[in-house]
């Protein structure tokens, strides 16, 4: 695309032009056979993951998946994955369908239970497994005699009543994928995605295990009403997989010797982290165990600020006990996905301090459950990540994650008593390493100001696992405070949603002793309660994330993507984004987040021609000039995620994944020198998009994508270049303003189409930055 000033003679007006090659993007999609603006998603898989030296089946569920033909896991390595099958939406069975499936199941189930009592099954004849009669598409119906009879229970009660469960496109089709993991696969979370014609799916956590895996079959209740052989008690240790249907309570058996010390840990709202269409927005699972007189004997519906429930058990007597999972208020779906760990696993409860300066050598001390050591060795050499993770090892399988941080400000620890008639002095600037011991508590620590200036206090606690409520306040000499913060949020925390750090920039009227007060809002305090507490001046940086995390694209065409700018400790300078790891060929268009904006839309354009691999990774860098040098932050992707109809999170993503479908290449589009567009308040700009005339030159339409609220879209008609349309600028838009517009192209509907036909998707234009001018 090139973009040209015209003459001022030609019109009073800034006019543009772009320049397009024949069939840019306006008609390429359109010959390659896109009918509508197709996306494609997961909401789940399951078993949501396996054991080392294992190969599974598991279903994803989704939309857009049909024509699926391979699953990519991130990381790779000791994974391999193969796409077997797409099953269509579930749709409401006939009565013939109905009775087929009756008589299916009734010739399975007469088949188990002559296997349950050791006698000679009924023979199968050719009609066992066939008929005339279109059965629904399901996974569990493609081999009915190898289905155990709790299997058929929970199939036949699943389609029986298709038609009366609340329909849900997003997960309504599967994809069937074989994955095999090698016995020496590094253990721990990955990510998987399908790769279909539609495009490429958002990532969903799938776990390598390193304990024997177990899956639930419906129905899995010890007490239920069923001729079916209880199952046998599972052998710990164990990773439970399972979902949970609308009123479902799940209960598994488990055999259990004295003084062992159980952990089940649960793994729900970790797997599928936000719901969009549920409140709270995740499966809210609880957990129960049962002595065998039926007993509650420990029960959790989360850890601390955690969804996710932790159980501790110890166990009192040999026996037979009963573990119990279910929604806290009993709903139920596909989506629904659990992982329980059951067994004498490790656990950290807390740990201090809660990280160190980078390169120093930093063991800390660790509580919790079964652990190996006392002590934890952090890894501070120098990195790009502040907040690292770790865990303990106890021979066999890791502890839960571990998070500290790594800093390179002065450190040390907060010593008792630190209170208002003792306060602990320090040196600015420093990191405090600190614990509300005690209920009540309150830590006080004093400065010397040598002049007036401003001064930065941050709590990371909340971040680091810590269930500290922070409340900061600065106050002077006299005891009057200067400043103060409870809850600030953090952006970059995708997976909180109570962002209970403190955080505040104050400044000190004039050179002096002040004091920071840090305490817990809800007065709670314990050996768990750490903190890391920073004082210093500011100390202006960024980080960066991009969305979505998996991009599909034609050859030559173009996406739209959003960076989001965390701006600290005032930092509000220009960015400049790049791609740091390019495969040939691709570029980006508008790639600046200008001074003081938070947010930017970018463009990123494939090219030409088709590339050998249809996956690629990627990597995008901003780079800025702080205090005269410069500083370059690689952005972090992710996917912006809708929590119960109403609240966004940014969700880190492991790897920033391009597919380029192999079709008809375009030709390259380019943007020329004259950016940005510059319109005045109340002005207009005529930009013109030149191709060659056709036939349904006409009948495109364009749309700004979420436009800033000062641009509207003018007229748009055909000139002899091709399309004209002017972009209008509000007479309230402010001089100075600065940001990037996005254009889709739309087809619209024949003379011949439907009157409920759609516009069809035809494409973006490489992004295009602007300026408000006086």
């Amino acid at each position: 695309m090139i973009l040209r000033t015209v003459n001022a003679g030609e019109t009073p007006a800034l006019h543009l032009a772009v320049v397009m090659a024949v069939a840019v993007f306006l008609f390429t999609a359109c010959a390659a056979g896109q009918a509508t603006k197709r996306t494609t998603s997961i909401g789940y898989v399951f078993p949501a993951g396996a054991q080392q030296g294992t190969t599974v089946q598991i279903l994803a569920g989704g939309q857009g998946l049909r024509g699926a033909k391979s699953a990519l896991v991130s990381p790779a390595e000791g994974v391999e994955t193969s796409v077997l099958q797409h099953f269509r939406p579930l749709k409401k069975i006939d009565k013939e369908q109905r009775q087929e499936l009756t008589r299916r199941f009734k010739a399975a189930r007469e088949r188990r239970l002559a296997e349950a009592r050791g006698e000679t099954p009924p023979a199968v004849n050719a009609t066992t497994w066939t008929s005339s009669v279109e059965l629904p598409a399901h996974p569990l119906l493609q081999n009915l005699d190898n289905l155990s009879l709790r299997e058929l229970d929970h199939v036949k009660s699943m389609l029986m009543n298709t038609g009366k469960r609340q329909p849900n496109a997003q997960i309504a089709e599967m994809v069937l994928i074989e994955v095999t993991v090698n016995p020496d696969a590094t253990p721990g979370p990955r990510q998987i995605r399908l790769l279909a014609p539609a495009g490429l799916t958002n990532p969903m956590r799938f776990d390598v295990g390193a304990l024997p895996e177990a899956r639930e079959y419906e129905p899995n209740d010890p007490m239920a009403k069923t001729d079916a052989p209880p199952a046998p008690p599972l052998e710990l240790p164990v990773t439970i997989n399972g979902q949970i249907m609308p009123g479902d309570t799940d209960r598994f058996e488990f055999a259990a010797k004295q003084r062992q010390r159980l952990v089940v840990r649960a793994e729900a709202r970790s797997l599928v982290p936000y719901l969009a269409d549920a409140v709270p927005g995740w499966f809210q699972a609880v957990a129960g165990i049962y002595d065998p007189a039926g007993r509650e004997v420990a029960f959790a519906d989360d850890f601390r600020f955690d969804p996710d429930p932790v159980v501790f058990f110890d166990v009192p007597q040999d026996g037979t006990y009963t573990l119990e999972i279910r929604d806290s208020i009993y709903r139920g779906r596909e989506d629904f996905v659990y992982r329980l760990l059951v067994g004498e696993l490790p656990f950290v409860t807390s740990i201090f301090p809660l990280g160190g300066p980078v390169g120093a050598d930093v063991k800390a001390s660790v509580a919790g459950w079964n652990l190996p050591a006392a002590r934890l060795a952090l890894d501070t050499q120098p990195g790009p990540l502040e907040i690292r993770q770790t865990s303990l090892n106890n021979g066999r399988i890791d502890s839960n994650p571990v998070l500290y941080a790594v800093d390179s400000l002065p450190e040390c620890i907060e010593s008792e008593p630190n209170d208002a008639r003792a306060p602990q002095p320090v040196m600015l600037p420093c990191i405090i390493n600190g614990r509300i011991n005690r209920s009540g508590d309150s830590d006080v620590f004093e400065f010397e100001a040598a002049a007036a200036g401003e001064v930065v206090a941050e709590v990371t606690a909340r971040r680091l696992n810590s269930p500290l409520d922070s409340v900061l306040r600065v106050m002077d000499a006299a005891g009057r405070v200067i400043a103060m913060n409870d809850d600030c949020e953090q952006k970059g925390s995708g997976l909180l949603t109570h962002h209970a750090d403190s955080y505040l920039r104050a400044t000190l009227p004039e050179a002096g002793r002040y004091r920071v007060v840090l305490a817990d809002s809800q007065q709670q305090g314990g050996d768990e309660f750490a903190y890391r507490l920073r004082l210093s001046s500011p100390r202006p940086d960024f980080e960066l994330r991009v969305t979505p995390s998996s991009i599909g694209l034609n050859p030559g065409s173009s996406v739209a993507l959003t960076v989001y700018a965390l701006r600290k400790d005032g930092f509000d300078g220009e960015i400049e984004l790049v791609l740091k790891k390019p495969a040939t060929g691709f570029r980006i268009s508008g790639g600046r987040v200008p001074a003081k904006l938070d947010k930017v839309r970018i463009s990123l354009t494939a090219p030409a021609k088709p590339l050998d691999a249809s996956v690629v990774a990627m990597a995008i860098e901003g780079r800025a000039r702080i205090n005269g040098e410069g500083v370059a932050r690689e952005a972090v992707p992710a996917d912006d995620l809708m929590q119960a109809f109403a609240y966004r999170h940014l969700v880190p993503a492991q790897d920033l994944l391009v597919a380029v479908a192999k079709r008809r290449a375009a030709q390259p589009v380019r943007i020329g020198s004259m950016l940005p567009l510059r319109i005045t308040p109340g002005g207009t700009a005529t930009i013109t998009v030149e191709t060659a005339q056709g036939s349904r030159l006409s009948q495109v339409q364009l749309q700004l994508n979420d436009p800033p609220k000062c641009l509207t879209l003018g007229d748009v008609s055909v000139v002899a270049e091709g399309l004209s349309f002017a972009i209008n600028a509000d007479a309230v838009a402010e001089p100075g303003f600065e940001d990037n517009l996005i254009v889709d192209a739309y087809l619209k509907p024949g003379e011949n189409a439907k009157p409920d036909a759609k516009p069809t998707f035809i494409g973006t234009l490489p992004a295009i930055p602007f300026q408000i001018t006086k």
